[in-house]
């Protein structure tokens, strides 16, 4: 991510800074997000767009070659099956900007953390 401006306050200046080739990739995650979840909340939170209602149910962040996304380690437990296409971790996974983004999946995943945040 390019800064311009010092760290971001919003997730709008977090997208604003970031390169006019992603802005769009992450505008549309952000509205999957909104859309899987429609009382989620937003912040900045290590820096990154994080989605919340009682807790942070996911983040994301872009890299150089990458979005992360960051379900913690229980979205990614729930979903590894998917996610086996992709360089995942403990509590991440990465995108690669060369792929089409997994809308789809992104959405499924956060419905699922949803489910798990109001038990």
């Amino acid at each position: 991510m390019e800064e311009k401006k010092g760290h971001p306050l919003t997730v709008d200046e977090y997208i604003e800074q970031c390169s006019k080739d992603v802005q769009p990739i992450l505008q549309k995650i952000r509205a999957v997000i909104h859309e899987a979840a429609p009382d989620i909340k937003e912040k900045i939170s290590y820096q990154m767009p994080a989605f919340y209602l009682k807790g942070t149910l996911v983040w994301f962040g872009v890299h150089k070659n990458h979005i992360g996304f960051y379900p913690t380690g229980e979205g990614i437990e729930a979903f590894k099956e998917k996610l086996s296409a992709y360089k995942w971790s403990k509590g991440a996974v990465q995108f690669p900007l060369d792929k089409p983004i997994p809308y789809d999946l992104i959405s499924r995943i956060v419905k699922y953390r949803v489910a798990e945040d109001l038990k």
